[in-house]
This record gives C-alpha cells, sequence and structure tokens, in this order.
C-alpha cells in the first residue's frame, strides 16, 4: 500500500486526546495574539481620539510595516522546520544552528529596513495613499510615525527569533508571558505619550511610536532572563552567536529562499489591493478598513495556533522518522483547522456591535465600512484558517515550493488581475472589491489540496540526505 493511500484511508478527525494535545500547544500562542490584538484594538481607540486623518496615517505606515513583519517571520519559520525537526531527533547543535540563522537573518532584514524607513518614509506610505483624497496630510503624519517607530524594529526581529524558538520547543507559555507583559507596558504608555498625561508632552503619532519602542526593549529583556534561567537547547552564548555551520546554513536557505519568495509575493498582492481600496475615498476610507482589520486581528490568532501546533507536533513527529503517523496527523490538524475557522467566524461576526464603542470618534462613514469589512472577513475565516492548516503542514516537512503555486500562481495570475479590474473598471466600493477579489482563494485551497496529495512534505529533515 503507498503512503498517499494510507493517508487517504486515515480517519478524518483524530481522538480527543490528539486535540487536547494540540490545544495545550495553540491556547498559549492565541492567548499571546489575542493580548496582543487587544492591545492593537485599545492603541486603535486611542488614535482614534485623534481624528480620522492620524488613525489613517499612523495605519498606512503599518500596512507599510506589514511586509517587513511577515518577511523576518517568514525567515525565523524557515529556521523553525529545522529547529522542530532537530528537536524531534534529539540534536541539540541542529537546534543552536537553526536558531543562529533565525537571529542573523532578523538582524540583517531589521538593519536594511531601518535604514529604509529613517531615509523615505514618505515614499513608502505614498505607495498606500497615493490617490486617496487627504493623501498629503496622511503621508505628513505617517512620516512621522514610522520614523519614530523604526527603532523598534531591532528589539521586534529578536523578539520573533527567540519567541518562536520557544514555541518551537514547546514552551509556549515563555512567550505568552514576555508579550503580555510588553503589550501592558504599551498600552499604559500609549496613554501618557500620546496625550500627555502624567506630566509628558503631548506626543499625539509620535507617542505612540515612542510607546512601541519601550515596550519592545522589555520584551526583549523577558526574552533575555528567560534564556538565561532555562538554558532552552537553541540557546547559543552570545560569543558563538556567528559560528555558523555551512551545510546546515546552506540547507536551510535552500528551503527559505522558495518561502521567502512566495510569502513577498503574497505580501506584496496583500499591500497591492490594500492600495486599491485605499484609493477609493478620504481618510474615513482608509481610517474605516484599518479599524476592520484591526478587530480582524483578534480573531487571526487562530492562524498562529495552528502554525505552531502543526509545527510542534507534525514537526517532531517526521524527526522522529515516523513519517506514516506524520501524514494522519496533519489530517487531524487540517479537519480541527475547518471546525476551529468556523467557530472563530461566528464570534468575528458578532464582534460588530463594538464598533460604535471603540470606534466612536471615527465619521459615521467610516464605521459603517469597519462593520461591513468585518461581516466580509468573518466569512472567509473557515477558508483562511484551513488555507493556514495547509501551508503549516507542507512546511512542517520543508515543502516550500507548494508556496510558490498558490501565493505566486493563483495570486499574481488570477486575484490580482481580478482586483484591479474591479478597481479601475467599476464604480464598486472598497469592502465588495475586496469580497470579490478575495473568492480566489478557494481555487488557492483547492491547488493546495491537490499539491498535499503529492507527500512531498513527508520528510525527514534531521536525518542528513533525506
Amino acid at each position: 500500500m503507498r503512503n498517499s493511500d494510507r493517508s487517504i484511508r486515515a480517519p478524518l478527525f483524530g481522538p480527543a486526546s490528539f486535540y487536547k494535545g494540540a490545544l495545550s500547544i495553540a491556547i498559549p500562542v492565541m492567548l499571546q495574539s489575542l493580548i496582543t490584538g487587544m492591545v492593537s484594538l485599545v492603541d486603535n481607540f486611542m488614535v482614534a481620539n485623534l481624528g480620522d486623518v492620524k488613525m489613517a496615517a499612523v495605519n498606512a505606515a503599518n500596512q507599510v510595516n506589514f511586509v517587513y513583519f511577515i518577511i523576518v517571520n517568514t525567515a525565523c519559520m524557515a529556521g523553525g522546520i529545522f529547529l522542530s525537526q532537530h528537536r524531534g531527533a534529539g540534536n541539540r547543535e541542529g537546534m543552536q544552528q537553526a536558531f543562529r540563522f533565525k537571529v542573523i537573518a532578523s538582524l540583517i532584514l531589521s538593519g536594511l529596513y531601518f535604514t529604509i524607513c529613517m531615509i523615505k518614509p514618505e515614499f513608502l506610505i505614498g505607495i498606500m495613499v497615493s490617490r486617496n483624497s487627504a493623501g498629503q496630510a496622511i503621508i505628513a503624519q505617517g512620516a512621522i510615525y514610522m520614523r519614530s517607530v523604526a527603532p523598534s524594529f531591532i528589539p521586534f526581529a529578536l523578539a520573533v527569533a527567540f519567541g518562536s524558538s520557544f514555541r518551537e520547543i514547546g514552551q509556549t507559555k515563555v512567550s505568552l508571558a514576555a508579550s503580555t507583559s510588553a503589550a501592558l507596558v504599551n498600552t499604559f504608555l500609549n496613554w501618557v505619550f500620546i496625550y500627555g498625561n502624567l506630566g509628558a508632552p503631548r506626543m499625539e503619532v509620535a507617542g505612540a511610536a515612542l510607546a512601541t519602542d519601550i515596550a519592545r526593549c522589555v520584551e526583549i529583556a523577558l526574552f533575555l532572563f528567560w534564556i538565561v534561567r532555562r538554558k532552552p537547547g537553541f540557546a547559543v552564548p552570545v560569543a558563538s552567536l556567528f559560528r555558523v555551520d555551512r551545510k546546515i546554513l546552506t540547507e536551510v536557505l535552500s528551503r527559505s529562499g522558495m518561502m521567502l519568495f512566495s510569502e513577498t509575493a503574497w505580501v506584496l498582492s496583500e499591500t497591492m489591493i490594500t492600495a486599491m481600496y485605499n484609493s477609493r475615498g478620504g481618510a474615513d476610507t482608509v481610517a474605516g478598513m484599518a479599524a476592520a482589520w484591526t478587530i480582524a486581528n483578534l480573531f487571526f490568532l487562530v492562524f498562529g495556533a495552528v502554525h505552531t501546533a502543526t509545527s510542534v507536533i507534525v514537526g517532531s513527529t517526521l524527526g522522529a522518522g515516523k513519517l506514516d503517523e506524520a501524514r494522519t496527523k496533519g489530517r487531524w490538524i487540517m479537519s480541527g483547522a475547518v471546525i476551529f475557522g468556523i467557530g472563530i467566524g461566528c464570534l468575528a461576526a458578532s464582534s460588530i456591535f463594538i464598533v460604535p464603542v471603540v470606534f466612536g470618534n471615527l465619521s459615521d462613514s467610516a464605521r459603517v465600512m469597519t462593520k461591513s469589512m468585518v461581516l466580509v472577513i468573518a466569512v472567509y475565516l473557515p477558508l483562511w484558517t484551513l488555507l493556514n492548516a495547509q501551508f503549516a503542514l507542507s512546511r512542517a516537512g520543508g515543502d516550500t515550493t507548494m508556496g510558490v503555486y498558490v501565493d505566486v500562481g493563483v495570486t499574481y495570475l488570477l486575484f490580482l488581475p481580478l482586483a484591479w479590474a474591479l478597481s479601475a473598471l467599476t464604480p464598486i466600493g472598497p469592502v465588495a472589491l475586496f469580497g470579490w477579489a478575495k473568492l480566489t482563494d478557494f481555487l488557492k485551497t483547492a491547488v493546495a489540496a491537490w499539491w498535499l496529495r503529492k507527500g512531498r512534505w513527508v520528510r525527514n529533515l534531521a536525518t542528513p540526505g533525506s
């Protein structure tokens, strides 16, 4: 019997004990994301009190920063594939080499992006709002925010490398504790610096950035404390950080290159459609759509949870050489992800009732747009959760080619042309533009399912030559 046949005949859902174990890994990740999302919601609530233009400026800057965030997370995800599998094989040296890759790659990427943001933030923000009727005002405020928040990029990169490594060895509560502490610091300092409380100067958008800078430093300090105290298997002395094994580095780069290409292609496509719908109105459009994504991020916690649980469970199983067992567990994760996505989607739809409370200072048109966009996102959440599970499963075995077919193939041959046609040839609003263009995600899941059935992800990367 072929392995693919065994996978097809495996039960669609696993036993309760399997999902209990998966949830024990996923829940701390979801709590971390929930806390971060709640803080982002509070941040946006505080900035929204400054009006549509300043709310739009901060979020336009963060839409550009999102590209950087995804690229850094992808570099750490690539290293994490090897860290998880070497953990399953009990190879401490392999874990350390994967960790070195994460730190070095993240620092290089962050240094480059920091330089760009300090030199020419107006150009970056202008890409997002060039055709918006309030574009110049948004760009001016956004540049102030971006230059002020740029110093947080280096500690952010280290936090991603440290936090993801703790999650990949199953110590998810460490990341939760560090991120929660940083989030609380960020919220308090936003109140202090945005409005000028406790004797501080009123800094408005620059104050929001300063609060982020300080909070990131707090997060790094906590991660370093836990590394020194717990001495996790991936940890290396600072003096030996650059002692990279060229063979392992080459292997990680060969796997990560394709992943980085597909993820960059995806995030650029998301940035392009954001620029398209930002152009259909004024500051109320940018602020309303940004408010919707702020609420939606509370529910996107399921994506990180699925990725982490898959990396730990399936990655470790593959690293231990239990390939058929990994296939079965992967099937169980995807089935569970759909059910999970339906539940999260229902919660997201009900969240529209908080819009008048949290974003009461936005214009009426901005709030209407926020509610409509949240409902569209809620409908898509089950599909997106499955798609994230498919990607996580593929990458757990080091198969990064799937992303080229899905994120490059479908996105650039169908999604972007459709979005452009709707933007250029029809008068539909930004919410409808997004909703119709995202129908192409159904094809993405079909292509991903076809690719996974090939079984190319079923590999033990911890064994040389596999």
